[in-house]
Parts: C-alpha cells; sequence; structure tokens
C-alpha cells in the first residue's frame, strides 16, 4: 500500500513539475501586431522556447527570467517631436500658471525648444534635463505629481491625430511584455525618466508593477524635515513626503547597470532598448551570463506612421547586429504602432507654441504676478 501511495504522489509531483507553461506553435497569433516573417520576432519566439523547455540545455529557471525594458523609444514614443518628459517639462515652465520659472528654468526651456525638433541637443543636457525636471516639481507630494503627470497625458499628442500622450505606447511591444509574463519572465523598466513618471504612465498600459520601475530619481524628504538630514530626521505620522530640487540618480549607461544589480540583483537575459544609452544594460545582459541572454534593439526607421528616419536604418542595423544584438526595425516589423486609428499629420507645433512672442507674453505675465505677489 505504502508502494502505490507513493507512486502516486511521485506522478502527481510529475505532473505538477510539467505544469510549468511553455511557447506553443501558435505563439504568433497572441503578437498580432507584429508581421509574421519579422526576424526579430521569430528569434524572439525561437528563444522564448529554448529557455522555457526544462529538457533544453539553455533551460532558465522561472526565478532567473528577468526581462529590462527601456521606456522613451523602446515601449513609447519620443518623436511627438520630442521625449514625452521634454514636452511635459515646457508645459511646466511656459503653460502652467501656478508655477513661476525662474530665469535659468527659462533658459533652458529655450534650449528644449531650439534642439528639440532635430536632436541636436548640446553635450550635458540629459543630466541637465533631469536636474530641471526635479527642480521644476519640488514642493510637490508624489500624489501631486503623480495628478500632474495624469493631467499631462490626457492632452492630444502633437503631429498626431486620435492619440492623447497616455495612447503613445507601441502595441507591438505591449504584447512582447504580455507574451514573456505569460512565460514567468519578470519585466522591468529601466529607463532614464523619472521613476514616478514611469510609474504613472504604465498604470492600465503595461502589467508592470510600481516596484519593478526603474528610473531616474529626485531625492524625496519629508515636507518639515528642513536641514535635518534623513538619518538624523524622524518621520511622524503628521508628516508628508515631498519631491525635492536634488537629483540623486540619471538612470543612463553605466547608470543603468548599477541599479539593476543594486534592485533587481539579478542579471537580465533579455533586454530591449533603441539607443546608445542602452548599449551598457544590453552588454550586461549578454556577456559573462551563465544562462543563454538575448538582446532586441529599435530602429525608429517609420516615416509614414511615425516620424522616423529611414535613411538611418541600414546604418544603425549594421551597427547594432555587430554587437550581437537581434534589430527589430519599427517600419517592417509591425504591422501597426499606435493603432490603425492614429494618423500621423506631418506638422508639428512645437516652434509655433512656443515662439519667441509667445514666450515673452508668458513669461512677462508670470513676472507681473510675481511682482503683483
Amino acid at each position: 500500500m505504502k508502494r502505490i501511495v507513493g507512486f502516486v504522489l511521485l506522478i502527481v509531483m510529475l505532473l505538477l513539475c510539467g505544469c510549468e507553461a511553455r511557447p506553443k506553435s501558435n505563439d504568433q497569433t497572441s503578437l498580432s501586431h507584429w508581421n509574421a516573417d519579422a526576424p526579430a520576432l521569430n528569434a524572439l519566439i525561437e528563444y522564448v522556447r529554448a529557455v522555457t523547455d526544462k529538457a533544453s540545455p539553455d533551460y532558465i529557471p522561472p526565478a532567473d527570467r528577468i526581462a529590462t525594458f527601456d521606456l522613451d523609444g523602446t515601449l513609447i514614443g519620443e518623436l511627438f517631436p520630442t521625449y514625452l518628459e521634454d514636452v511635459m517639462l515646457m508645459r511646466r515652465i511656459f503653460d502652467d500658471p501656478s508655477y513661476t520659472p525662474d530665469e535659468d528654468m527659462v533658459a533652458f526651456g529655450l534650449v528644449i525648444r531650439d534642439h528639440a525638433v532635430d536632436r541636436t541637443f548640446p553635450a550635458g543636457f540629459e543630466y541637465a534635463f533631469s536636474s530641471h525636471l526635479a527642480k521644476a516639481f519640488a514642493g510637490m507630494t508624489p500624489k501631486e505629481y503623480d495628478d500632474y503627470v495624469n493631467n499631462f497625458l490626457a492632452s492630444p499628442v502633437d503631429g498626431f491625430e486620435g492619440m492623447t500622450y497616455a495612447e503613445g505606447y507601441y502595441l507591438p511591444m505591449a504584447e512582447v511584455i504580455e507574451y514573456l509574463q505569460r512565460y514567468d519572465f519578470k519585466c522591468y523598466i529601466v529607463s532614464g525618466s523619472d521613476r514616478f513618471t514611469i510609474r504613472t504612465f504604465i498604470k492600465g498600459v503595461f502589467d508592470i508593477p510600481s516596484e519593478n520601475c526603474i528610473g531616474s530619481d529626485a531625492k524625496l524628504e519629508a515636507k518639515d524635515q528642513g536641514n535635518a538630514e534623513d538619518y538624523d530626521y524622524q518621520f511622524t505620522g503628521d508628516d508628508t513626503l515631498v519631491r525635492t530640487a536634488q537629483l540623486l540618480v540619471k538612470d543612463v549607461k553605466t547608470s543603468k547597470v548599477l541599479q539593476i544589480v543594486r534592485e533587481i540583483g539579478k542579471q537580465p537575459v533579455l533586454s530591449f532598448g533603441n539607443s546608445s544609452g542602452d548599449v551598457s544594460m544590453h552588454n550586461y545582459a549578454l556577456f559573462n551570463n551563465r544562462y543563454r541572454s538575448a538582446v532586441f534593439q529599435l530602429i525608429a526607421d517609420d516615416d509614414v506612421r511615425d516620424y522616423g528616419h529611414p535613411e538611418k536604418g541600414p546604418e544603425l542595423r549594421k551597427q547594432w547586429e555587430d554587437m550581437g544584438f537581434h534589430v527589430i526595425s519599427m517600419r517592417d516589423d509591425w504591422k501597426t504602432i499606435y493603432g490603425e486609428n492614429v494618423v500621423r499629420t506631418g506638422e508639428f507645433h512645437w516652434l509655433e507654441d512656443y515662439s519667441d512672442d509667445k514666450i515673452s507674453e508668458k513669461t512677462s505675465g508670470m513676472a507681473d504676478d510675481t511682482d503683483a505677489a
């Protein structure tokens, strides 16, 4: 009798062990926004099949299936005509009657205006941008910042019809996240955008928990903390946290690697990005990994449904493939980007909205308000 019971238990255990989801031959049906012959898509499907098959030498236990994704240009649009946070900061500086920018903030807004469309940002712009973003929203509680971002995201996107900023994400990449999660991959966003901006944006878009969002960080402090150091100040039940103007981390390049090590504690086996700012994260996943790993790099080469640069496609493809990355062509590999109801207008109102005359009117009005106060 004991032998029979033991045999039954063994069979049950084997069945339970074999219940792990494995990619099926019809996986492409769940990736319906992709062209079936896209090389990157088929490389991803083959990879997932190999690393989730217990009989495969490439098998990766679920606990170690870590996938990292950049945000801007990888999961969401960054050609509106510039990064989403760039547009939001410009709104804060020049269109928000509740905020009075100082001369430095106005000058930085002009830098964004003059270089956004053709991406000729000066050296050091990325760090300077996040520093100014921290400064522009200093004093807000996390809830107030969340409300501000949500209000911005509800506005229509410049250069498109039928889309708000909240809807400006890549449908094919949303499918990739869902696909990987179905096979027990833990997906993280690792981005140069503000961590709290990321958390707000992804609600209802990507099923990624807030603790899996890693980004640039402005320091938080208790509202009444004053000059006391964090390690000296006692947080009380009456305290409220607020954002400060101090930038702690700009999460690009090697900072992404350091943040992954600190916050995830495991080496990714999959990495998705679109620019040189993601290469460090990709290399960390690709090299000296005890598991089989893969990297996927997007190319913004669609100038019909988006504002990409197809003329740069061949050079970028060679560059990324020479580094061992799989290349995703937005033009060739995707059936749609934002959805069939979204139309690229071919017209930006960026320079019109932020012309010298309009900025002068806005900033002079802000100065008058300050003088009156």
